[in-house]
């Protein structure tokens, strides 16, 4: 397929700090789309901000998103967070099932926000039910660190892997649980929308349970992300052929009591760019991040942007 994007350059990218390549390239950057491991966001944000540079990044980690908009007081350029699949694309589908719910049913407000996410091999074998598509630091973090949701109204915090649930997606089998990060900042920009609203990850059946035997023999501690990490390493490969699987669903009462529900489903395959695969969760991430660049470019917005504040229908027509 032929392009007319100019070649990519590689440069090394230090472990701390900065070096005089990596500042060549920010001095002529307009943006920086940040795919380091989340740890690494603030850093990158810092110089995103020295260099007047637009930043995205794709990080489910909280407590680095919270620094981020603070260092993103003040700026010109825009900080959009959190903007790949999940969080990023689910969360501003599910906004959009919402406003488009409300609007149809003719009311101001639903019962349930459901948002889910699955990137998954084609084909699992026990004990784990897995295989790696995407980063093991990422899956391990999401996993132990507890999980924002809405109750009742109320935004809590529920530890991940909890209320686990089995449900049919185009007759597959999946798994659902509580993951960390994935609500991204709906609890807030939805509140009194909303009774109920929470983000889930979906595995195969099996696989959670593997998981929490792993967690089983882990100790608290800061390190547990860590070790659980290098547990499941040591036994799960690495995949180039995946699928991801993302389902939204929101419903509530119209505006003459009758229960109702809207809901969408959408399964992504690899797909073939420029020649080489690509796996569906580097696709679908990379489309999510891409759509918000232009957004970013092409518009007016500086400071913190998380999904909220994003237009959802000229997003997703994008």
């Amino acid at each position: 397929m032929p392009t007319d994007a100019p070649p990519a350059r590689g440069i090394a990218m230090p472990a701390e700090g900065t070096s005089d390549e990596l500042l060549e390239v920010l001095a002529a950057a307009d943006a920086i789309v940040d795919c380091l491991p989340g740890s690494q966001a603030p850093r990158m944000a810092r110089l995103a901000k020295e260099y007047g540079c637009h930043y995205l990044n794709l990080t489910e980690y909280v407590a680095e998103t919270n620094e981020i908009k603070g260092i993103a007081e003040g700026a010109d350029t825009c900080f959009a967070l959190q903007c790949g699949l999940a969080p990023g694309y689910i969360n501003i589908l599910g906004h959009a099932l919402v406003q488009r719910a409300t609007s149809a049913w003719g009311v101001d407000a639903v019962d349930k926000l459901e948002m889910r996410v699955g990137s998954l091999t084609r084909h699992a074998t026990e004990p784990h039910m897995y295989g790696w598509t995407w980063s093991p630091v990422g899956v391990a973090t999401e996993y132990v660190k507890d999980a924002i949701c809405v109750r009742d109204g109320k935004t809590v915090e529920v530890p991940s892997l909890s209320e686990r649930k089995t449900l049919l997606l185009h007759g597959r089998e999946l798994e659902e649980a509580m993951t960390s990060g994935g609500a991204a900042d709906l609890p807030e920009a939805l509140a009194g929308k909303v009774r109920d609203l929470d983000y889930k990850t979906l595995r195969f059946p099996g696989h959670y349970d593997w998981v929490e035997g792993l967690l089983a023999d882990i100790p608290d501690g800061p390190d547990r992300p860590a070790k659980l990490q290098d547990a499941m390493e040591a036994v799960i490969p690495h995949v180039e052929d995946d699928i991801v699987i993302v389902y939204a669903s929101v419903e509530g009462r119209d505006a003459h009591g009758t229960l109702r529900a809207m809901r969408e489903v959408i399964h992504c395959p690899s797909i073939v760019v420029a020649g080489r695969r690509m796996r569906a969760i580097q696709s679908t991430t990379a489309c999510g991040v891409a759509e918000v660049l232009r957004l970013v470019l092409g518009g007016e917005h500086s400071g913190a942007l998380l999904q909220s504040p994003v237009p959802t229908e000229e997003y997703l027509a994008g």
